[in-house]
């Protein structure tokens, strides 16, 4: 990860740099401008050629005196470090500045001191240019400028031009990238073309002012590439490393037999990563939990199953070895019912277990309290028709002023108020009234089931809401229930965001008369 964050930051930056140091538009500018100067100069001389140089010849007509124009060349080419050539209208070479110095000039010679070694900084940049510029497009298509021994006008297409009495200047090759820079004008005495002055001059002045800008961006570069790669190895300690450690977390995690295993904590960091560390914590929080409550679960429907087993495989022993018809037949009846007893059981453990896998696929909609008791008291009502002297009235109190409506599942939510409703009329006395009731407190959709029963032990109302407890009227036959009934309302209540408790109903004296069940869900 490290080398591909460097690469991608590293290559980005190097396209940027290798572009700016191409500089062909500066370059350019810099040609024409030298082009500019070397055609004014080369004016210069060939006005002043055309003003003191002259004497008249045959016929009376204006020539080029060779030797008043080497001597006006002389003092002229003093002042620039052009070469200067002259030739005449035939096109034979007159004058030339690099052999103008006669005999008796004297000639002084002083040793230059050695050439200061380079800092190893400095070598460092020149071996980097020298390597970068060898990368770049090269001058193509410039014409290569050669030099003869017998020099003529005819050699050089600018001077060609020049006799025609136009100024020409133009950019020639010297090498893969050495330029010389050429301008040529005519020496002109009323339009008649005397002579033309060639003056050319090599390049290095441009190219050591794209060296020097040049060696400026690879400096520039030098530190944005050390900026680069600090910031790669931040951002590779800062997101890639961290990542990494999460991964190599998650997947101890998935391989690893016990569950000591964290998820590394980057929860200071308050961003995605530590965002992520959060979740898989959550997420390795809630899979070791639900692992253990697979475990609880099954350890319990083990021990539920154990005893109607128990039981059975007992009387079924027993009833072959009793010849008594009556006795007989109360072992087959009891064989009967822990065969009810179990298939109650394995059916409730069968939805249970189904329950919440469901609770996730379903997706909640919006279900309106008042309505669902409603929708239950008239199914109780039919089922259980009132002039019943067995059961108790059943009243409901919803409270409609202001919205009774939560998001849930109404299926499920129905099956927790019908299981409430169910333990309810079971405990009530004959002649007592169970009553409903939902209200809007707040943020919350409060719902409650209160009936006038004994009430639940003081300290079970917790309890009752563990998986396959059971607390039955006495009058009622062992093994009717499972004991999952609470528990299951409880899952599907929690699924939904809210709460189920109970507790008990008391008189002024403190004395119990009944008990209720509270359910309160988010309002919407």
């Amino acid at each position: 990860m490290l080398l591909r964050i460097l690469a991608v930051n590293v290559l980005a930056l190097a396209i940027l740099v290798g572009g700016s140091l191409y500089l062909g538009r500066y370059q350019q500018s810099l040609i024409t401008a030298e082009l500019d100067a070397l055609t004014v100069q080369a004016r210069i001389f060939a006005g002043a050629l055309a003003e003191g140089a002259l004497f008249f010849g045959q016929g009376n007509r204006d020539q080029l005196s060779p030797e008043l124009a080497r001597d006006m060349m002389r003092r002229l080419v003093e002042i620039t470090k052009a070469r200067t050539r002259l030739f005449d209208p035939g096109g034979r070479l007159i004058a030339d500045s690099r052999d103008l110095a006669g005999s008796a000039e004297m000639i002084q010679v002083e040793p230059l001191p050695p050439p200061e070694a380079p800092s190893p900084v400095a070598g460092l940049l020149e071996w980097a240019y020298d390597r970068v510029i060898d990368w770049l497009p090269g001058r193509s298509g410039l014409a290569v400028y050669t030099e003869r021994a017998a020099q003529r006008a005819e050699h050089y297409p600018d001077v060609r031009v020049a006799m025609t009495g136009e100024a020409s200047a133009s950019v020639r090759s010297t090498g893969a990238r050495a330029i010389v820079l050429e301008a040529a004008v005519p020496v002109q005495r009323l339009r008649h073309v005397l002579g033309t002055v060639y003056m050319s001059r090599p390049g290095d002045d441009i190219d050591q002012a794209l060296r020097s800008v040049r060696l400026d961006i690879i400096r520039v570069f030098g530190v944005a590439l050390a900026v680069t790669v600090f910031l790669s190895l931040y951002l590779f300690g800062t997101i890639a490393r961290p990542v990494r450690l999460l991964a190599e977390a998650a997947e101890r995690v998935r391989r690893a037999q016990g569950r000591q295993h964290v998820i590394p904590d980057f929860s200071h960091r308050h961003d995605e990563i530590g965002d992520l560390s959060v979740a898989l914590g959550e997420m390795t929080a809630s899979l070791w939990s639900r692992m253990m409550a697979i475990e609880r679960f099954a350890a319990d429907v083990a021990h539920e199953i154990k005893n109607p087993l128990s039981s059975l495989a007992s009387a079924v022993e027993t009833v072959t070895k009793v010849s008594d018809t009556e006795r007989r037949d109360r072992l087959i009846a009891v064989i009967q019912d822990d065969v009810r007893r179990l298939d109650r059981l394995i059916t409730d453990i069968s939805g249970y277990s189904r329950l919440d896998a469901e609770l996730s696929r379903i997706e909640p909609e919006p279900v309106d309290l008042a309505d669902l008791l409603r929708a239950l008291l008239d199914l109780h009502q039919t089922a259980h028709p009132l002039d019943d002297p067995g059961q108790p009235t059943i009243t409901l109190d919803a409270d409609e002023s202001r919205s009774l409506v939560v998001h849930g599942v109404g299926d499920r939510l129905f099956q927790v108020f019908q299981n409430l409703l169910a333990n309810a009329v079971s405990f009530a006395p004959a002649g007592s009234t169970v009553r409903l009731g939902v209200v809007h407190e707040g943020n919350e959709i409060v719902a409650t089931v209160s009936d006038d029963g004994p009430g639940i032990p003081p300290d079970k109302c917790e309890a009752i809401f563990d998986r396959f407890y059971s607390e039955r009227p006495a009058s009622e036959k062992f093994g009717t229930h499972s004991g999952l009934g609470l528990s299951i309302s409880r899952q599907i209540v929690e699924a939904a965001g809210g709460t189920i408790t109970a507790t008990n109903r008391t008189d002024g004296s403190g004395r119990v008369v009944g008990a209720t069940f509270t359910v309160r869900l988010p309002a919407p």
